[in-house]
């Protein structure tokens, strides 16, 4: 029977940002008056990782993959004639979002508006930060005491914010499985809610209000039914959770709320347009249950595995939410898998499964201690790494890349334009606006508000209220990030890359065979340094990289992430390597590619090839290789053990020349 009332539909969003606050502003009010109902704020890597524009790490990096805010003059531009108190705004920041949250609140004060009435969300997950994306800056117990300091100053003066967006996106991307994607991210939110309640600084009488503000950010992948199954498994393990551990009575304050972005790491490079119908599924996967419904979605472009989506690409996406919600009858009805025997068996093997895994991760010591030990990290990597099997292996059909590869010629992909790039001034124009900004500020009310963030920061108080002090007295990102950075140090999270060597896809023998070959001739093991320069966290590929690499018998190199193009080749130099790895997927390639191989020449290792891999658009292919880049990889050339045979071919021809 149909309701009664049709159902409102979801906050309508597009992930979004990126050049400059004034490009991004632009394209946010195109945006809205296309019918979108709430925005979600992409910053770029130095803005997540509190640098500069004008930072050694932020090379390349300024306004590739989100829109730089460097002060508060920034993120004025970025809602210039956008009304905040009538918005809905999601920010995907997390290490530097009391910063970016106070940075929000400043900007909404100068527009006049009542700071009880903004409504939004923060993601401010670090935990899943140290197991996928890499934008954490400060150790974990810090960074856990930052996002209390977060929760608590919403609680009183944004009550209708959503200070805490727990993220299992990130971890789908990173391989979980789908009960790997439940326990994990609902650990993370019992650390976040334990370290909260142990606080004290909500009332006990409050706290299941504080717990209701607590939202999730999820993703959704291909096998349809089990992601129908697991979003209605995580509003069940929620509601015990509130419950049995937290003691919430009322049943309003122990709903499940999420918002939802469908799986970026599906997306093909290969046939991108077969993108669109994976894009719709998944988004059904989290629209089609109305008692696990998503309140937000927002979905990639068809091309976001090619390069930045233009405007029109993301207008694509937010056409598929508006078709779905007002031009078919799904609004109508209530949950239509209330009662199937074959839902229900799978959603409870889900719960079973995923119940199993928090008790093992709660006898641990709870997620922060299953960070620290490397614990997680490790399950990812396992589980990423057979998901990689078995695309290679053929046992895990991806159409368009391992069957069905015959295709015509797509007139979407061809000629100039057919991906956003940002243009290389950005960042020179950022710097020279930066250095504007600080000529023009006042430096002892700049000094004053460092001092007391500092204080505040060293002594335990909740640093948000000097933050927006800072904010509106002038202070950067980067000094804001700098000075947490004194009293909290930084941190460099477990790589979770194994040391034994394992079976895996494609033909291991042959490529082994040929690394002990090599590496006679080259009188030791073949050593390859697998390197990711710049802010770019997403180390995936890298990881799986430095695994096959190491499972082909080779010697691996890799320090993780968040390095300069110098630590890099110190890193060459020292260690005597004879090929060095790049992965880049940030778009910032060509700057930091060309900023190693100067480098590599400068300190004497001209000698020594240098392979990349990333999100890397033809033209760019070329200019790399024109640089002295032996081979570019990029999604399509998903078969990792071809890829070390050519890394090792490589390795055999240098050494050959040279001898």
């Amino acid at each position: 029977m149909p309701l009664k009332e049709r159902d409102k539909p979801w906050i309508f969003r597009t992930y979004a940002g990126h050049s400059t606050a004034a490009d991004s502003n632009r394209l946010y009010r195109t945006n809205l008056a296309k019918g979108q109902t709430g925005l979600s704020v992409a910053f770029d890597l130095p803005t997540q990782t509190g640098y500069d524009p004008d930072h050694a790490l932020s090379r390349g990096e300024v306004g590739k993959v989100g829109v730089p805010i460097a002060h508060l003059g920034d993120m004025r531009r970025l809602f210039d004639g956008i009304p905040l108190e009538k918005m809905n705004t999601s920010m995907t920041i997390n290490a530097t979002a009391p910063w970016l949250l106070a940075l929000y609140a400043a900007a909404a004060d100068e527009q006049g508006a009542d700071r009880k009435g903004l409504q939004g969300t923060t993601q401010n997950d670090i935990i899943k930060e140290y197991l996928s994306r890499g934008t954490y800056v400060f150790p974990p117990a810090p960074s856990m005491r930052l996002t209390t300091d977060v929760i608590a100053w919403t609680y009183r003066e944004m009550p209708k914010w959503n200070p805490m967006n727990v993220c299992s996106y990130h971890l789908q991307e990173a391989g979980a499985t789908p009960v790997q994607e439940l326990a994990f991210a609902l650990a993370t939110a019992v650390a976040v809610l334990d370290g909260m309640k142990a606080s004290g600084a909500i009332p006990a009488a409050e706290f299941p209000e504080a717990v209701s503000r607590i939202s999730f950010f999820v993703n959704a992948g291909m096998r349809f039914v089990t992601e129908i199954c697991k979003m209605r498994a995580f509003t069940r393990l929620w509601d015990e959770i509130c419950e049995t551990r937290y003691g919430v009575a009322d049943p309003k304050f122990r709903r499940f709320r999420y918002g939802v972005q469908v799986n970026s790491l599906g997306l093909t490079e290969p046939q991108p347009e077969n993108n669109v119908y994976r894009i719709l599924i998944e988004m059904l996967a989290v629209t089609l249950s109305r008692d696990a419904r998503a309140r937000a979605v927002q979905l990639p472009a068809w091309n976001e595995a090619l390069g930045l989506p233009r405007p029109w690409d993301q207008q694509w996406s937010l056409r598929m939410q508006q078709i779905l919600a007002y031009e078919t009858d799904l609004l109508d009805y209530a949950d239509i898998f209330a009662g199937s025997k074959e839902i229900e068996a799978k959603v409870e093997a889900l719960c079973a499964e995923a119940r199993d895994e928090l008790a093992r991760i709660d006898a641990m010591g709870g997620a922060v201690a299953a960070v620290e030990s490397s614990y997680m990290k490790q399950k990812l990597v396992e589980s990423n790494s057979k998901r990689l099997e078995g695309i290679e292996a053929g046992e895990q059909v991806v159409v368009g890349v391992n069957r069905f590869l015959e295709t015509e010629p797509s007139p979407l992909t061809g000629g100039d334009g057919s991906i956003l790039t940002v243009p290389e001034h950005v960042e020179a124009e950022a710097i020279e606006g930066l250095k504007a900004w600080r000529a023009g500020r006042d430096e002892l009310a700049v000094r004053r508000a460092l001092t007391e963030l500092k204080a505040a920061a060293a002594e335990g108080r909740n640093i948000m209220e000097p933050s927006i002090a800072c904010a509106k007295a002038g202070v950067t990102t980067g000094e804001w990030g700098e000075t947490l950075r004194i009293v909290f140090g930084e941190y460099r999270a477990p790589t979770g890359v194994g040391r034994a060597q394992r079976d895996a896809g494609g033909d291991l023998a042959a490529v082994r065979s040929a690394v002990e070959r090599v590496s006679g001739r080259l009188g030791r093991r073949l050593k390859f340094l697998v390197g990711k320069p710049g802010l770019d966290g997403h180390s995936n590929g890298a990881e799986q990289i430095a695994v096959r690499a190491r499972d082909c018998g080779m010697e691996v190199v890799y320090e993780g992430i968040r390095l300069t193009p110098a630590q890099i080749v110190n890193a060459a130099l020292e260690e005597g390597v004879h090929v060095v790895g790049l992965s880049i997927l940030s778009g910032s390639h060509l700057a930091l590619v060309r900023d190693v191989m100067e480098r590599m020449r400068a300190s004497g290792l001209e000698d020594v090839p240098v392979v990349v891999g990333g999100i890397i658009p033809p033209e760019d292919e070329r200019a790399l290789k024109a640089m002295g880049v032996a081979a570019v990889y990029t999604p399509k050339n998903f078969q990792l053990t071809d890829i070390m045979a050519d890394v090792v071919r490589i390795v055999e021809a240098g050494e050959a020349r040279a001898a």
